[in-house]
This record gives C-alpha cells, sequence and structure tokens, in this order.
C-alpha cells in the first residue's frame, strides 16, 4: 500500500528545486530514492510529473505517493563499508553520507541494513525485520562512527548502555556564526512537532530532557567548528539545539536553511555551493564490549566534503583554539 504525502509550496519555497524540497522534508529518505519517485512518477506537481530541478512557486501543490516496505527481512545488498571493527558481537562503521541506517517508508534498498546483510555474517534479529542488529541510529546525512550488534546479547547490552548514558559520544559540526562563549551546555526540552511531525522542536506538546556540551574549536569568519558531546541521545537532538540557540549546522536543510552570506570568503563559499546537507559527523563513539568488558572508542575523521569545507575556511581563520 503507497502513502500519500501532499504539500503546498509558501513564498518561502520560490525557486527552490524539488528534490532539495522534498529532501529537507523527509530526511529518512535518501536523495537518490527521491530521485527514484521522481523518475517513477510518483512526485506530481500540480497533478504533472516534473523533474527533479524543477523549480517551485508560491502556492504549487506538491504530491509524492511512496510504497511502504513489505515486512520482510531487507534484501542484502553489496555496497562498500568502512569496517572499523568486526568480531562475531559487534560491528563498527563510518557510515557515509546520504545512506539511511534501516528501511522504512520511500526506502527498501540502499541502506546500512543492506549493507550490512551483504557482508554474509549474523545480525541480531532482536530490533525487528527491518533493524536487524541496530542499537543507535545517525540522521541519513550525518556521518561517522556506528555500532550494530551481531548477537541478541550484544543488542540488549549495547541498548542498555545508550539508555543508561554509558556510552561516550563526540560529536563535530560547523555551525553559523560565533558561540558567545569557548564552551557550554545547552538543556532544553524537545520532542515531535505536533503539526510537522517529521520535525522535532523545542516547542512541542510532549518533550523529553536534551542536553548536549560543546567546545569550540575554531572560529573562522562566520562560521564555527565545535566539538559536540551528547549527554542524552534524541532525535536529531544536536540540530534542534544549534538551531534553537541560533547557530544551526551549516548545510541543515531542514533546520538551518540559509543562503550563503555575501561575506563569506569565495574558496568556502565555493565549497558550500557543492554541499547539499548537514556538516555534522559522529566523530567519536565509545562503548563497553558485551562479552569481555573491555572499554572501547572508535574515530573517524570527517568526510571529504566537509573536510574540504574546513580546509578552505582555515586558510581564513581568525582564531585557532
Amino acid at each position: 500500500m503507497d502513502t500519500l504525502h501532499t504539500f503546498t509550496a509558501v513564498s518561502e519555497d520560490a525557486a527552490t528545486r524539488l528534490d532539495i524540497f522534498l529532501s529537507a522534508r523527509f530526511p529518512d529518505i535518501s536523495r537518490s530514492r527521491i530521485k527514484s519517485l521522481l523518475e517513477d512518477g510518483r512526485v506530481l506537481v500540480n497533478t504533472k510529473a516534473v523533474k527533479a530541478g524543477h523549480k517551485l512557486k508560491d502556492g504549487d501543490q506538491i504530491t509524492m505517493s511512496v510504497p511502504e516496505p513489505d515486512g520482510e527481512m531487507p534484501e542484502p545488498e553489496d555496497i562498500p563499508l568502512e569496517v572499523l571493527y568486526d568480531d562475531s558481537e559487534v560491528v563498527v562503521i563510518n557510515k557515509p553520507a546520504d545512506m539511511a541506517v534501516h528501511p522504512g517508508a520511500g526506502r527498501a534498498t540502499g541502506t546500512l541494513v543492506n549493507a550490512l546483510m551483504g557482508m554474509k555474517r549474523p545480525l541480531a534479529p532482536t530490533g525487528g525485520p527491518l533493524r536487524p542488529g541496530i542499537v543507535h541510529r545517525l540522521d541519513m546525512d550525518t556521518t561517522g562512527v556506528l555500532v550494530a550488534a551481531r548477537t541478541d546479547k550484544s543488542y540488549h547490552s549495547l541498548v542498555g548502555q545508550f539508555k543508561d548514558r554509558r556510552t561516550s559520544r563526540k560529536y563535530l559540526a560547523l555551525v553559523w556564526g560565533a558561540m558567545k562563549t569557548d564552551k557550554g551546555t545547552i538543556d532544553i526540552a524537545i520532542g515531535r512537532d505536533s503539526v510537522h511531525r517529521k520535525k522535532i522542536s523545542t516547542k512541542a506538546r510532549v518533550k523529553r530532557e536534551a542536553v548536549t556540551k560543546y567546545k569550540v574549536l575554531k572560529t573562522f569568519p562566520l562560521i564555527s567548528l565545535l566539538e559536540l558531546k551528547l549527554e542524552t541521545g534524541r532525535t536529531h537532538q544536536i540540530r534542534v539545539h544549534l538551531a534553537e540557540v541560533k547557530h544551526p549546522v551549516v548545510g541543515d536543510q531542514v533546520y538551518g536553511k540559509r543562503d550563503i552570506p555575501p561575506a563569506l570568503p569565495k574558496a568556502a563559499a565555493d565549497k558550500l555551493k557543492g554541499i547539499k546537507r548537514q556538516m555534522l559527523h559522529a566523530a567519536t563513539l565509545g562503548f563497553t564490549h558485551p562479552s569481555t568488558g573491555e572499554w572501547m572508542e572508535f574515530s573517524a575523521p570527517p568526510p571529504p566534503d566537509m573536510a574540504g569545507l574546513i580546509t578552505a575556511l582555515e586558510g581564513t581563520s581568525s582564531n585557532d583554539l
């Protein structure tokens, strides 16, 4: 059965590409999947099929028909992964951008689960047929370190560690503007927006505690590089918290969409023009191995798009902390 989504473009959406408009509203559907839906004629603007680059106008009526995935196990796929660690209990990978963690509405292939199953190794079935081995998530366009469980024992151990805050998670983010202090804590409860159900908000009727600690690593003209540590692990937590304090993540199409400022140095502006995702990277993940009891910590450097932007900004750095 298909799920039908309908939208009306408003003035702020004028001249926005249709594929970018849809990506912002469906952060868990990959850009390649949205492109496929467009090519299959499942996206209509004013009842007509259009191309991905179609520019919207105020008042346009957009409909998108998304096939629901079945409840069967995802298909194994031969998708290359950067594996940081792998044994009989856990597997740690460096997740790339534009990859959803598991199948869901609008995507049955191309996910991390499909790739893990393609390794022909066991995954804990406890997470359900569409999420074998998955104990935590990264947003589709957030890169970095993620652990999955190969056995039920490991699944329950890791889920408990995340729940009880016994893991260590550090992120890197490029954000707009300069923070008022070199380090601090953002303690603002968040929850699912009552109107826009795909979004998380600080003004939701039902909210949960959310705490993010930050440290400024470098400041550049108009942009800062932060290290962030999660005390809680809510959906979109870092992105929502930074947007709430008026320093949204660079490239965030949902919580911090901004035009490139004319004052941004040309080298950085040129790099940023080619970036269509949030500059957020899960740099470090630490946890206790479910079988050995050993504390393990894994790190991954920022991916090429983020690293390239940092390099371009470093040529104009105003301070290096």
